[in-house]
């Protein structure tokens, strides 16, 4: 993990993300944000941000199951990593990066570097947030030597596809698969990367 306790690692002594502490600014002047680990003081914003990205826009039904899940970011740190954007102290947003065979991999085979739950508050998009922490994603897996990244994303998600399209992400149509209510979700895949 990239914070806190030892990390998990696809190989003996390769870090799954940056080390502890490690930041990537990006951007400059007003526009200038970190990436960074979660640290455990945020877990409420970040689970607060993400459930309000996913329920306010329709991603997720307000009675889903589904929504502890996107407020509990303390339980899913222990078993994944959760990076976030921040500027002077704000919260712009948060994504969980997974490995395969772990407790929040959904779609992630051997050799692929799975992230979810990209959230981005509403005053920050626009600004590269997204394209930034999905750019950390894949700075991780190079740096971890996975030779691929994927997510799942939903028709609802358009700005979200956008940023993976343009990254370079395709849809794999055989790997799609649907939510416990039937709503469909899209898998893409980034390899090389």
């Amino acid at each position: 993990m990239i914070s806190r306790a030892p990390m998990r690692a696809c190989r003996p002594g390769w870090p799954v993300t940056a080390a502890p502490g490690q930041y990537r600014s990006v951007g400059s002047g007003e526009n200038r944000f970190d990436i960074r680990p979660a640290q455990p003081a945020e877990y409420g914003e970040i689970g607060a941000l993400t459930v309000s990205v996913y329920l306010g826009e329709g991603h997720v039904d307000p009675d889903s199951p589904y929504l502890s899940t996107l407020l509990d970011t303390e339980t899913r740190a222990q078993a994944a990593d959760v990076l976030v954007a921040v500027r002077h102290g704000e919260l712009l947003g948060s994504l969980t990066v997974v490995e395969p065979g772990t407790p929040y991999a959904d779609i992630a085979r051997p050799g692929e570097l799975e992230f979810r739950m990209l959230a981005v508050a509403k005053i920050a998009r626009g600004r590269g947030v997204g394209s930034a922490l999905v750019g950390a994603v894949l700075d991780t897996a190079r740096r971890a030597g996975y030779p691929a990244v994927v997510l799942t994303t939903m028709p609802t998600m358009a700005d979200a596809r956008r940023i993976y399209e343009r990254i370079g992400f395709v849809h794999v149509p055989e790997r799609d698969w649907y939510t416990g209510s039937g709503k469909p979700l899209t898998v893409m895949r980034l390899a090389p990367i």
